[in-house]
């Protein structure tokens, strides 16, 4: 097993299990402790566990939520493939949302050059990328702006929605479960991303494989409210039935 894919399973335990112990790890996964104690040292660095006495607890359920600049750097291909495959749902014309977030961040990045479409974001580092492509008419949502993620919130985000149709909404989450919906930790973001989804008739989630059966404080969206969820292939092929069960199209990229 390599340190990504060992990783990855022990990540994937800890959140199951509400924590991992370095001593069990290291027998389950037949490897030296000092080997699971560097996997949690990457781990925690990435920003997805927290380490504590004889092993880690995921972030979530510290109520931890992970600054912009540490969730850019994980997932990165698979970000990559989501927003790539994200293309797909773009009209030839018109209006989008883009939800301030990592994934789709990436998203903006490979938007085609030919389209001519309204862009409306809450992200000032994303409006500034945007701003530079002469064939986006780019609307920047005001507001106060979280450190955490960048994103603009409160009421001078909230009014403009509440007057704006657009086409499709790209939107991004911390945490997606079929029985919570969509969810993030911070209310006054969850407001934002609620109007948002409202704003748009067919609304699209980009989330990679690590969102999925996380639930954190606010829910801003039920599973029945998204069209396409795009993820990666990481996700399991049984939880991807149950949530196209739920209502969406769900697309491993």
């Amino acid at each position: 097993m390599y340190a990504e894919e060992r990783q990855q399973e022990i990540l994937r335990r800890a959140r199951a299990a509400g924590r991992v112990d370095v001593v069990t790890l290291a027998a389950e996964l037949d490897v030296t402790t000092e080997t699971i104690r560097r996997d949690l040292t990457s781990l925690e660095r990435a920003g997805v566990l927290r380490r504590v006495h004889g092993g880690a607890i995921p972030v979530e359920r510290l109520g931890f939520e992970p600054a912009l600049a540490t969730r850019d750097e994980v997932m990165t291909a698979e970000k990559e493939r989501i927003a790539k495959a994200a293309l797909a749902e773009l009209p030839e014309d018109g209006s989008v949302i883009i939800d301030a977030g990592t994934t789709t961040g990436r998203l903006v990045q490979v938007l085609p050059a030919d389209r001519e479409l309204t862009v409306v974001v809450n992200s000032p580092p994303l409006a500034t990328v945007l701003a530079a492509r002469a064939n986006l008419h780019v609307i920047m949502l005001g507001g106060r702006v979280r450190g955490k993620t960048l994103a603009t919130v409160d009421d001078w985000a909230l009014r403009p929605l509440a007057y704006l149709n657009v086409d499709v909404a790209f939107m991004a989450t911390n945490g997606c479960s079929l029985s919570r919906g969509l969810t993030t930790p911070d209310p006054a973001e969850a407001a934002i991303k609620r109007a948002m989804v409202k704003a748009a008739q067919r609304s699209v989630l980009l989330a990679d494989h690590t969102k999925f059966g996380n639930t954190y404080l606010s829910t801003f969206a039920e599973l029945g409210e998204i069209d396409v969820v795009i993820t990666d292939t990481g996700l399991d092929v049984s939880l991807a039935a149950d949530l196209a069960g739920a209502g969406p199209e769900v697309i491993r990229a």
